[in-house]
Order: C-alpha cells, then sequence, then structure tokens
C-alpha cells in the first residue's frame, strides 16, 4: 500500500488519473450532464451579476446594455431580467446538485459491489496475506474516501466553470480588464499546487492509520476479554491512543493545510481585485459600471476559492485509498466455477488415489483415500501442519500440486472431482452467522424451508430446548444482548445449516472445537444419521471422535504423508455402544 517517496510530486495527477479510470461510460455521461447544469447554472449566474449593475447604478450609462436585451429598458424590466437570470441559477444549480448527488451514489453503490464481488471471487491464496481488518477498510471507510474524491472532482469542474464563464463575461463587459487575466491563471495555477506534497503525504498515511484502526477494532468482544486475562488494559489503551493521536493529529493538518491554502488565496483574490481597480483607474475608457460588474462576477469566485483548497485534499486523498482498492481488485481469481453434476449419478464413491498439497512445506500427500457417501472421514494432526490446506483441495476450493482420483473404476481429473463436490458445505471453525435471527440464518442455506423443517434441524443439534424459553423463537435475535447465543450454540446453528444444505460433501474444519466432548459426539452422530448419502469429513484434535470415524487420516510426526486407516468395525461399535450408553 506505500507509495515510494519519490512518486510524492506526482500524487495530485495520480489521484485525477485513478479517479477518472474509476468511472465508466455511465459515470462519465452523468459527469457530461452534470458539467452542462453547471455550465448552464454559471452563465445564468454571470448574467445575474451583469444584470445587477444598472439596478445600481440607473442613471449611469452603460455600453453593454445595447447588447443585453432588458439592461436598456425601463427599470421594471432590469428587475425582470435579474429575477429571471437568479431563478433560472438556482434551478439549475439546484438540478445539478441532484444530478451530482444521483452520480455519487450510484459511483459508491457500484465500487462497493465491484470490491465485495472480487473479494467472494478470489482465490483462498491470494487472500492468505489479507488482514480481515483492512478488508473490512476497503469494504467500509475506504470507499467513502473514494466517493469524496469524485465529489471533489465534481466541485473542482464546477469551480472551473464558473472561473471560465466569470473571467469571459468579465472580458466582454470590459476588454482592456484582460491584463488581469494572467494574474488570475496565476492564482488558479498556486491553488492547484499549494501544499500538494504534503497534503499527499498525509493522505497516505491516513489511509494506513484507518486501517490499524479497524484492526483495534476487531472481534472486539473477544478481544477484550484476551486484554483482560492479561491484565493488559492499560496497554491497549495506549495503543489505541497512538492510533488515535496519529488519525487526528493527520486530520488536524489536512483542515491546517486547507486553511493556510484558503488564507492565501483569499489574499490572491483581494490582490487580484485591487489590481484590476488599480488598473481601471489609470486605464482611460474603463468606467465605474464595468469595473463594478467585473468586481460582481469575480466575487462570485471567492466562495468557490475557499472550497478548491478542500477539493484539491479530498481528491489527493482518493489516490491512495483507490490504490488500496485496486490491489484487492487485481488478486487473482478462484477455479473457475463448475456446475453440480446430476443428482442421479453425484452420489457416487470418491476414490482419491493420490493428493498432495502446498502449503505448508514439504507439504502433505494423501494417497488411497476413499470418500464413501455415508461415512466420516476423522482428519486429525498436529496444529498448523496443514490440515485446512487439504481440506480447501478437498472442497475443491484449491487446487493441489498432485491429484490423481477415481469414481466408478474411470479416472477423473481435478475438473471433473470439483464438478462432483460443487454440492458441498465447509464450515470451520472462526465463523460467525452474520445474519440477524435463526430464522434468516437457516433460510440463508434452504429459503424454502418449512418453520417444522427447521425446528426439526434445531433439533438434530440441540437448539430446540435453547430457543423454546425464548418468546421469540426462530425470529430469536443473535446480536441482541438478551438473546445472544453462544460459541458453542452458534456452531450448532450452523451444523444445522449443513443439515438442510443435505450436500454430496461435508467438511466440519474444527466446527465443534466450541463444544464440549460428549455434546460434540452428540452433535456428529446426529450430523451422520440425517446425511446418510453425504460424505462428511470432520477435522478435530479429540480422540473420542474416532469412535464416530469409519476412517482417520493421521497427519503428524513430522511426516509429509497422511496416512488414511479403516476403523476396525469392532472397535467403531464398541465406541458407538459406548456413547450410547
Amino acid at each position: 500500500m506505500a507509495v515510494p517517496p519519490a512518486r510524492s510530486n506526482d500524487r495530485a495527477h495520480d489521484s485525477w488519473r485513478l479517479v477518472w479510470a474509476s468511472l465508466t461510460r455511465a459515470d462519465t455521461v452523468g459527469l457530461g450532464i452534470y458539467v452542462a447544469l453547471s455550465l448552464a447554472a454559471a452563465l445564468a449566474g454571470g448574467i445575474a451579476a451583469v444584470a445587477l449593475v444598472p439596478l445600481i447604478q440607473p442613471d449611469h450609462a452603460w455600453p453593454i446594455a445595447t447588447h443585453v436585451p432588458g439592461l436598456d429598458g425601463g427599470m421594471g424590466m432590469r428587475i425582470a431580467v435579474f429575477a429571471i437570470a437568479m431563478g433560472s441559477f438556482a434551478l439549475l444549480r439546484w438540478q445539478a446538485a441532484r444530478c451530482g448527488a444521483r452520480q455519487i451514489s450510484a459511483y459508491g453503490m457500484r465500487l462497493r459491489r465491484q470490491v465485495h464481488a472480487r473479494l467472494i471471487g478470489a482465490s483462498l491464496g491470494s487472500l492468505a496475506d489479507a488482514t480481515s481488518a483492512e478488508i473490512a477498510n476497503v469494504l467500509t471507510h475506504n470507499v467513502e474516501v473514494i466517493v469524496q474524491g469524485l465529489s471533489a472532482l465534481q466541485q473542482l469542474l464546477l469551480a472551473g466553470l464558473t472561473c471560465a464563464v466569470s473571467l469571459g463575461l468579465a472580458l466582454w463587459v470590459s476588454p482592456p480588464l484582460a491584463l488581469a487575466a494572467p494574474l488570475l491563471a496565476g492564482v488558479g495555477l498556486l491553488a492547484s499546487r499549494l501544499f500538494g506534497r504534503e497534503q499527499s503525504e498525509v493522505a497516505r498515511q491516513y489511509v494506513a492509520d484507518m486501517t490499524r484502526l479497524f484492526w483495534h477494532s476487531e472481534d472486539f468482544p473477544r478481544r477484550l476479554r484476551h486484554v483482560r486475562s492479561f491484565g493488559r488494559e492499560d496497554a491497549e489503551k495506549a495503543s489505541y491512543a497512538d492510533v488515535s493521536a496519529r488519525l487526528g493529529q493527520g486530520y488536524r493538518r489536512q483542515l491546517e493545510l486547507v486553511a493556510s491554502g484558503r488564507l492565501v488565496l483569499e489574499w490572491l483574490a483581494a490582490a487580484a481585485i485591487t489590481a484590476i481597480f488599480l488598473l481601471a483607474q489609470r486605464w482611460h475608457g474603463v468606467d465605474q459600471a464595468s469595473v463594478i460588474a467585473v468586481c460582481l462576477l469575480l466575487g462570485r469566485l471567492l466562495p468557490y476559492l475557499v472550497s478548491t483548497r478542500q477539493s484539491f485534499q479530498q481528491l489527493r486523498s482518493a489516490g491512495p485509498a483507490l490504490e488500496l482498492r485496486e490491489r484487492y481488485m487485481r488478486m487473482s481469481p478462484a477455479l473457475a466455477s463448475t456446475p453440480a453434476t446430476p443428482s442421479s449419478v453425484r452420489r457416487d464413491a470418491l476414490h482419491i488415489e493420490r493428493l498432495r498439497v502446498e502449503p505448508p512445506i514439504p507439504g502433505i500427500l494423501v494417497e488411497q483415500l476413499a470418500l464413501i457417501p455415508g461415512e466420516m472421514t476423522l482428519v486429525s494432526g498436529d496444529s498448523g501442519i496443514g490440515k485446512s490446506s487439504l481440506v480447501d483441495a478437498l472442497a475443491g476450493m484449491a487446487a493441489p500440486q498432485v491429484f490423481a482420483a477415481r469414481v466408478g473404476g474411470h479416472e477423473i481429473d481435478f475438473d471433473a472431482y470439483r464438478q462432483r463436490v460443487r454440492n458441498s458445505a465447509y464450515v470451520s471453525q472462526s465463523v460467525r452467522p452474520w445474519q440477524r435471527t435463526v430464522r434468516e440464518c437457516l433460510h440463508w442455506a434452504d429459503p424454502a424451508a418449512s418453520d417444522e423443517a427447521l425446528h426439526r434441524v434445531l433439533k438434530d443439534v440441540g437448539l430446540d430446548q435453547r430457543l423454546s424459553i425464548s418468546r421469540q423463537g426462530l425470529d430469536t435475535d443473535l446480536h441482541s444482548s438478551s438473546s445472544r447465543l453462544s460459541g458453542g450454540e452458534l456452531q450448532r446453528l450452523l451444523l444445522a445449516q449443513v443439515i438442510l444444505r443435505q450436500p454430496y460433501i461435508a467438511l466440519l474444519d474444527e466446527a465443534t472445537s466450541a463444544l464440549d466432548a460428549t455434546s460434540e459426539l452428540r452433535v456428529l452422530s446426529a450430523l451422520k444419521a440425517r446425511l446418510s448419502h453425504t460424505i462428511l469429513i470432520v477435522v478435530s484434535h479429540r480422540p473420542g471422535v474416532a469412535a464416530l470415524a469409519d476412517q482417520q487420516l493421521d497427519i503428524g510426526g513430522g511426516m509429509p504423508a497422511a496416512l488414511a486407516r479403516r476403523i476396525v468395525d469392532e472397535q467403531a461399535s464398541a465406541g458407538r455402544q459406548s456413547m450410547g450408553s
């Protein structure tokens, strides 16, 4: 995310380029309409300023009045011209603002949808080095910074158009005052470059610090328990305060730079208007009415000069934010989606003859692994040895280095294997439901499930009694303090989703870790009974789970090979009888 200091001078140009490159054709058309409306508004406003002069000096002869209908008429006609011009200016500015608001809204929604869709479609490997805090920033605050950049671009276009129209009318009113144009152009150029480098550095640091703030805020209740247990509250406060201080200093410096730029601009604008008066005083043929008209036209630019500094700052801030977004947009895609095979043939047994995955180094090699619907395979081994990488490959979500398998005596490649396992369910240890209620969570797995079916699967995983004491029942809020489910209960709820799914293959990567040993065996036994046509793969550290498993895949001992063994029927039977008693 960091940008080399050597590129700091190019930051403003890069921001313009990045914002412009992020626009679609529809955005460009919308921006064109906004420019047209803004140009019309600027013309109406300029005409209103010109039409104000005959109202201020009704008895003063004004040569330009012969070129503007109504200005050489009576006072009533002059008032009407001014009122129409001002009314048109207000209406056109209102329409331009509405057009700009619609474009900003559509732009922000599209950016969010695009980056979220890209993350959904990214390969697991490309996400391995991404922190959840940075991803949260990319999906939330970072988009707001980019949207503010487009809004700043709109404001800069509006200021530029108003400046061009006002200067054009001023030169039309009094051509000799054209000598002031280079001075005004210099003011605008100075405005675009003033404090630009420092603002770029502040903006880039602001994006980085905001990601750190998301990191401090991530999963806060669980983090708080960890902090308190170690007695590190003061250290945590100090760390958070340090990030907050950098953000506060950066924000303060941004505002100071805007204020400093505004001060310089106002001084330069005052100097330019003073120069016009001096020029008019010394240049013969420039009457007082023309000077008043020119000053009124240039006075219209002061509010835009004041806001221009903030617009440049917002546009520069959008550059680092867009760079961070583009880094995620360039993530390598996941394996191409494959359609599930027809239900009449998708329940065959899978025989994996050879499968090798990395990481970790030196990798895991699996040979002669039979995956049979209705049977459970227990995957066990030391932490960090690569069980999750193996399960990713078995789920068809990550391509292994070596793969050889067969179905019904026919060899299949990994693409064919992925077709077979497309109808799957994967639950890992750290996943927490993001839906609002129990009903929404279960309907996410099967939108057509009846309430009777929902109650049945909740009974299978042991959640029925817990919900029976809640007045909301299936509509129990998952995030309310009065009805919040525990970690083990949330895992049961996700396992209920698996039963509703009725997948061809279900992969549970320590998805029962929050349950006690007895509850774990009871829930897994219920899953195995309800998923009689499902290949069930369970990752667990608890040796008692072997009593339910039909085969065990041992990964450990520092060996790169995974040894699959069929559990002796007598042992499995004895284990089931022991569990039942």
